[in-house]
């Protein structure tokens, strides 16, 4: 116990000494990261104080510390509730749909960019497919609108030219998850092969050229060094993406479906069922509760996520 005692206190005083090191050796590279350090602490670790809202019935006349405590009663709520369900279970397939269509599409495109030859139709071709990450949600909506919402609309003209049926898809909830899934590729599939042609610009050229001097086609180098070269990179940032697999894209979902209730069947995620809260109720307590749930189920998530990686490639584990 001793030992233990002994080699615990000697590790915490081996960080603040190299903390100590690093502020006295590398003053200008430590002065750099305190604009950083400071926006966390004001913007991620402050706000932590106000989770006890969650239990409690807030009242903004009494304040944080008045408001009467009520326990675990607006976790109950919301857990008793219908909407528990249908938001947990939109909230984890539509973000387990974009994580997976993202990453796919995502490695396609640095594939495919990494085999053009010619430097110029490469930079432009990346600039294309990078530029719609910078086009807002707010338009992108405008978009859909003029293109889906009327029967006699674009996409429909194309349905029917098709010999298919006409889609009313703003009153067709089914539709919507794919349709989601697709925007979100569109829009963010080529801004998230940065990294990985990041990495892919950081390979010894020389593998490839032997691979190639040896025979083997385009194909095989891919099938055989490429992706097996961006395993780490990809699984890294698949267990960073997991980690967000409850956190709902508020901005893309509220634009693009907006108050519709006839979508919510498939499109309702936490993040706009707690702005509907305080905005028709304005239960602070409970959208405080089901705002904790959300950050405790993906902190479980990344745990779990990481510990299974670290058992079958402890190499590609965070931590």
């Amino acid at each position: 116990m001793k030992t233990t005692v002994k080699k615990t206190k000697k590790k915490s005083g081996g960080v603040i000494v190299g903390i100590k090191y690093d502020i006295k050796h590398n003053p200008y590279l430590c002065l750099m990261c305190l604009p950083t350090i400071i926006w966390f602490c004001i913007f991620s670790y402050s706000p932590l104080v106000y989770l006890v809202t969650a239990f409690k019935k807030y009242s903004a006349t009494k304040g944080l510390w008045g408001s009467d405590w009520v326990g675990i009663k607006n976790f109950e709520a919301f857990f008793g509730s219908t909407a528990f369900y249908r938001v947990t279970i939109n909230t984890v397939l539509l973000n387990a749909l974009f994580i997976l269509s993202s990453m796919f599409f995502s490695i396609l495109i640095v594939i495919a960019l990494s085999e053009i030859s010619n430097r110029l139709f490469k930079k432009v071709t990346q600039s294309v497919v990078i530029l719609p990450h910078f086009i807002s949600w707010t338009v992108i909506a405008l978009l859909c609108e003029a293109f889906l919402k009327t029967q006699n609309g674009v996409v429909n003209n194309v349905l029917v030219s098709m010999g298919l049926k006409k889609i009313n898809f703003y009153q067709n909830a089914d539709v919507w998850p794919v349709l989601l899934a697709i925007l979100r590729v569109w829009q963010g599939a080529g801004y998230g092969s940065i990294v990985y042609l990041a990495t892919i610009a950081g390979l010894d050229q020389e593998m490839f050229e032997a691979a190639r001097v040896d025979g083997a086609t385009r194909g095989q180098c891919i099938r055989y060094l490429t992706l097996p070269l961006l395993k780490t990179t990809a699984v890294m940032l698949f267990i960073m993406s997991v980690g967000k697999i409850f956190n709902g894209d508020f901005g893309m979902i509220y634009n693009l479906v907006g108050t519709n209730s006839l979508l919510y069947r498939t499109t309702d995620v936490i993040d706009t069922y707690v702005y509907r809260m305080l905005m028709e109720s304005s239960n602070i307590g409970q959208s405080a509760a089901v705002s904790f749930y959300q950050s405790i189920m993906g902190l479980v998530i990344v745990m779990a996520t990481n510990a299974i990686t670290k058992k079958i490639d402890p190499d590609s584990a965070l931590f």
